[in-house]
């Protein structure tokens, strides 16, 4: 029997790895359906059927299959399925805390997300096209972002609002992590002390490494783009790994 819950994407996908991390610590089955960012082929965003369901055309996607329920966007996901499920503890049900939590989330995309833009996607997405001012503005963004990390939410909490990790949590060291020396090496973070530690705390949460063997698979990319076998061979294992543990729920 099929779980009621799919998600439409890949591991590569930043977005798609933090729903799917969430979903492993939480051990709520799911389906992952494999869906190629920006392809028009049946398994692709563009596909018009996959459009009709999320008209934005980018992963992840949610479709519950017993209601017809339908969403988009990670983040929007993330915060959904945490109050249908009542995962208070990730995301807080207190309007003072859930604000705090909610806050890093509208931040996000205009601070930690920027790491896609400025270090992963020039290499693992050339097909984007991303020119070098819109690469270099987005370096500038997120290493402010970084800084405001490091010197002001970091400095006295353990985690990003307060003494346990969050959605937020969660979204911010999808983008960091992915840039770390044992994934893909694109980024040093040997001058902030506090990310450091915040990164290493982050690994401890369960889910992590099932969610992350992708970019285990992909590896050190700091010298050069990788060619497509490489990153279709970690995409393809981090789906056999995902689905393996999905198996055992």
């Amino acid at each position: 029997m099929s779980a009621p819950l799919k998600i439409y994407g890949v591991p590569m996908s930043q977005a798609v790895r933090t729903v799917i991390w969430l979903l492993l610590n939480k051990k709520l089955p799911f389906e992952l359906v494999v869906t190629v960012p920006g392809s028009p082929k049946a398994n692709g965003t563009r596909d018009p059927e996959y459009m009709k369901k999320f008209p934005n055309a980018t992963i992840p996607g949610l479709e519950e299959t017993d209601s017809g329920f339908l969403l988009g966007e990670s983040l929007a996901i993330m915060t959904y399925l945490c109050t249908k499920h009542g995962w208070t503890d990730l995301y807080p049900d207190d309007p003072e805390r859930r604000s705090k939590v909610d806050s890093i989330l509208h931040y996000h995309h205009r601070s930690f997300k920027e790491a896609t833009l400025a270090f992963f996607a020039p290499k693992v997405r050339p097909d984007l096209g991303l020119a070098e001012p819109v690469i270099e503005m987005s370096r500038r963004v997120f290493t402010n972002g970084l800084k405001a990390m490091e010197t002001q939410w970091l400095a006295n909490n353990q985690y990003l609002t307060g003494d346990s990790p969050t959605v937020a949590d969660m979204a911010a060291y999808v983008e960091l992590g992915q840039l770390k020396k044992e994934f893909t090496n694109t980024f040093d973070y040997s001058e902030f002390s506090n990310v450091s530690r915040w990164l290493d705390d982050m690994t401890k949460l369960d889910g992590h490494d099932d969610s992350h063997l992708v970019l285990k698979e992909l590896g050190d990319i700091s010298q050069g783009a990788p060619e497509m076998e490489r990153i279709m061979g970690a995409n393809m294992k981090g789906i056999e790994i995902v689905n393996k543990k999905i198996a055992e729920m």
